[in-house]
């Protein structure tokens, strides 16, 4: 079965790419680019033994997506990651955000309603609860105003796939995820993000390594046990096993709606400061770091509650922060030494 990654190149989508062939599946990984490197491919292949097929474009591109889909008319599924991410890169540049992630999921939509089977899988955001009132966050959270355009362009990308899905023939799953972290434990493949980092965990592991002068801790006085946000981390590849199971439920019509809706986590919260001490103990090194003052756009505490994925997917996470945290450090490592 041929099955489409969008964003395939990066970082989770080329951990879902490994994970699909791993189970047998055809990947075709579409990538601008922007935001990965085509070496991936490499790292992939060292892992499987085989690469995907890679068609470099950009999918705000409508006439490059019609292209694309008369040249692989037997899709069985797409995969889409395909989007911007920074929440604080979107508030500063928020056309760009709606441009990006937005378009690009019309003119797949487009496409796939012309299929006769069409499987979507959306990578979608914790971001879409704002600041939850309950922890952990379940699925029947209320959907609360964003608090910055990237959250927007999540809660709108829902909204779209609910709508066409109930005009078409599309079958979805919206994987609602909280944060990603760590690297493929080959350290093949892992978050290498193109100029300064927009995440808290590579932003560490580049400090670590000396490539940064020291870390932002952007605020120490929220309403938290150490003042700092907290955050439910998940190991990238425990993500990617999710996404693979989720794929397969709408293959095997297993799915009871024509839209369905997950949260991905780890049920459990750590907070900045904690992610700090976990790198430490990992690396054996003190990290510099110095607090400065809140950045606008963060909520101040987000972790999932897994009950449903648990119970519907038969899935669950194997990685710990530790674990999470090491993983990526053997990859900053491995990556900066070549």
């Amino acid at each position: 079965m041929k099955i489409v990654v969008t964003g395939g190149l990066g970082f989770i989508g080329s951990h879902t790419v490994v994970e699909l062939q791993n189970e047998g599946f055809e990947v075709v990984a579409i990538d601008n680019l922007s935001n990965s490197s085509e070496s991936v491919l490499d790292g992939i292949f060292n892992i499987t033994g085989k690469k995907p097929i890679f068609e470099k474009m950009d999918l705000r591109d409508k006439a490059s997506v019609q292209d694309f889909f008369k040249k692989h008319n037997d899709v069985a599924g797409v995969i889409h990651f395909a989007a911007s991410k920074a929440v604080g890169e979107s508030v500063e540049n928020p056309l760009l955000y709606y441009e990006n992630n937005i378009n690009s999921l019309v003119y797949l939509l487009q496409e796939l309603k012309e299929l006769p089977n069409a499987n979507f899988i959306f990578s979608s955001s914790c971001t879409v609860y704002g600041q939850a009132e309950k922890m952990p966050i379940t699925e029947n959270a209320p959907v609360q105003q964003a608090m910055s355009p990237y959250g927007n362009t999540k809660q709108i990308g829902e909204e779209i796939i609910n709508d066409v899905a109930k005009v078409t023939n599309i079958n979805s799953i919206l994987l609602r995820y909280f944060n990603p972290i760590g690297a493929h434990q080959s350290a093949e493949i892992g978050e290498l993000p193109l100029g300064v980092p927009q995440n808290l965990v590579p932003f560490i592991t580049q400090t670590g390594l000396g490539l940064r002068q020291e870390l932002s801790v952007y605020g120490n006085d929220y309403p938290t046990p150490d003042g700092t946000c907290i955050r439910d981390y998940i190991h990238v590849v425990d993500l990617a096993k999710a996404h693979v199971i989720a794929l397969q439920r709408l293959l095997d019509k297993k799915n009871l709606e024509k839209v369905e809706t997950f949260n991905l986590g780890t049920g459990t919260g750590s907070s900045v400061l904690e992610v700090i001490t976990a790198f430490e103990k990992v690396s054996g090194q003190k990290l510099p770091y110095k607090i400065v003052s809140r950045r606008e756009g963060d909520v101040i505490e987000a972790f999932a509650n897994t009950d449903k994925a648990s119970a519907v997917l038969g899935w669950k996470t194997q990685y710990n922060l530790e674990e999470a945290v090491d993983s990526a450090w053997k990859w900053e490592k491995k990556v900066r030494m070549q």
